[in-house]
């Protein structure tokens, strides 16, 4: 499955909130720089899904607010 996640680095308090059908806002801490914001997402999405974070995976969107992740939910 195919996750749409715009995210907010760098912001106070983390957030997530369901936009629409496999669409997500994501606030996190982390700052966009060494990955870190997008290690972050992924372990959000993989509590939401509540699958390990080995199975979600950055599609697109490696250097952009808008991102592509895929959830593998065997």
């Amino acid at each position: 499955m195919y996750v749409r996640v715009e995210v907010y680095a760098k912001a106070k308090k983390e957030k997530i909130s369901l936009v629409g059908k496999n669409r997500f806002e994501i606030y996190v801490k982390e700052p966009a720089e060494r990955n870190l914001a997008n290690q972050r997402i992924r372990e959000v999405i993989a509590e939401h899904y509540r699958v390990p974070v080995a199975k979600t995976r950055l599609i697109s969107g490696h250097h952009s607010p808008r991102k592509i992740i895929s959830v593998d939910s065997d």
